[in-house]
């Protein structure tokens, strides 16, 4: 029993590192033929940073951190009624990005950080991994929205691009998941639940039992969901909002340093480029979402020095700053399990400050003096 432990051990540790070697040789891979051409320009546009607009920089920052708050206003949409404060919703979904941001594997390793932080706030396993489910697949199916309108646009203006067709193909893969998903959910549930529950049982370390509770559970709130037409069309708001945002931040990068984009043009290049960024190839998209944005919007007429320096400046704000600030997230839920941080502080001082208990007791006791 023992070796067969070490054995999984040793093959799950396999996989890993595995999985870490391919990462790293397709992040090479598309350094050095996807982002680095790009770059390689971007020592002549430095003079441009000479004129930057300095206001339209922090409008571009706010407007990121204005979706952000979108995004966490969804997540609060898609969970139960006063279950978790919006507060510490924006901070669990802030640690979710940085960690996304970190490691590999899509938007995976966040979602897993979410689940536990979500559980930790009394949400219920069932309804955190339908909250997370809905949250992602909602987000994903208003991006490909948004990227098929401006290519309906677009395309009879610009011309037609083959990788459109790829980045649309991943859509519609996308779209016919979540529909399958969904029937199965609601039109044949008990079959969905009884197969769950055989399939777990042959697994080692699952409760068959339990699993086809949990999906059981989910399976009510998506029907749940289904016939609140108002709720559902609030989550979808929200996510339009989180992804129009952002959009409109890249916009403002690029107008920062002189050029005004058509709106159009740059939300099939914005489209493009966050479509094919879902393949977990690299973390947050790292230099697919870059490789992807530079060319198409140079492609569109934006100045190659304005493309590299506005797209930069955009996922510095996007892509980096999020790791920071969500890790002091994550240490801010870590500090304060059971209440606010002032209360966690003024907690602390006490205990250093006040005397005792039975300081008084122990001064009035017989002997003291």
């Amino acid at each position: 029993m023992r070796g067969d432990h070490q054995g999984s051990r040793r093959h799950r540790r396999l996989r890993r590192e595995v999985r870490w070697g391919i990462t790293a040789f397709l992040l090479v891979i598309i350094v050095e033929y996807l982002l680095l051409p790009e770059l390689a320009g971007a020592g002549r546009s430095l003079h441009l940073l000479g004129r930057v607009n300095v206001a339209y920089l922090l409008l571009g920052t706010a407007l990121e951190a204005a979706s952000l708050v979108a995004y966490a206003q969804l997540t609060h949409t898609v969970l139960p009624p006063n279950s978790v404060p919006r507060n510490r919703i924006l901070r669990i979904d802030l640690s979710s990005l940085a960690v996304s941001h970190v490691l590999p594997g899509g938007t995976a390793p966040g979602t897993g950080v979410a689940y536990k932080l979500l559980g930790e706030s009394s949400v219920s396993g069932a309804d955190a991994a339908f909250a997370l489910g809905m949250q992602g697949v909602g987000s994903a199916l208003v991006l490909n929205a948004v990227f098929w309108l401006a290519l309906v646009i677009s395309i009879p203006l610009n011309g037609y691009n083959p990788i459109y067709g790829i980045a649309a193909a991943a859509g519609a893969f996308l779209l016919a998941a979540f529909a399958g998903m969904i029937v199965l959910l609601t039109k044949g549930r008990e079959r969905a639940i009884e197969a769950v529950r055989r399939g777990a049982d042959r697994l080692p370390f699952l409760d068959g039992e339990k699993l086809a509770g949990y999906v059981h559970e989910v399976a009510d709130r998506v029907h749940g969901l289904i016939l609140q037409r108002r709720l559902m069309v609030r989550a979808l708001g929200w996510a339009s909002a989180n992804w129009l945002l952002d959009a409109a931040s890249l916009w403002v990068f690029l107008a920062a340093f002189g050029k005004l984009a058509s709106p159009v043009d740059l939300m099939v290049a914005y489209g493009l480029a966050n479509v094919l960024a879902v393949i977990p190839i690299t973390p947050g998209g790292l230099g697919v979402i870059e490789g992807v944005l530079i060319p198409t919007l140079a492609g569109f007429g934006v100045p190659k020095g304005i493309a590299i320096l506005g797209v930069l400046g955009y996922r510095l704000i996007n892509f980096w700053l999020p790791i920071p600030v969500g890790g002091l997230a994550y240490l801010s839920l870590r500090l304060t399990p059971g209440g606010g941080w002032r209360q966690q502080l003024r907690s602390a001082r006490d205990s250093v400050t006040s005397p005792p208990p039975d300081a008084g007791a122990a001064a009035d006791a017989p002997g003291s003096s």
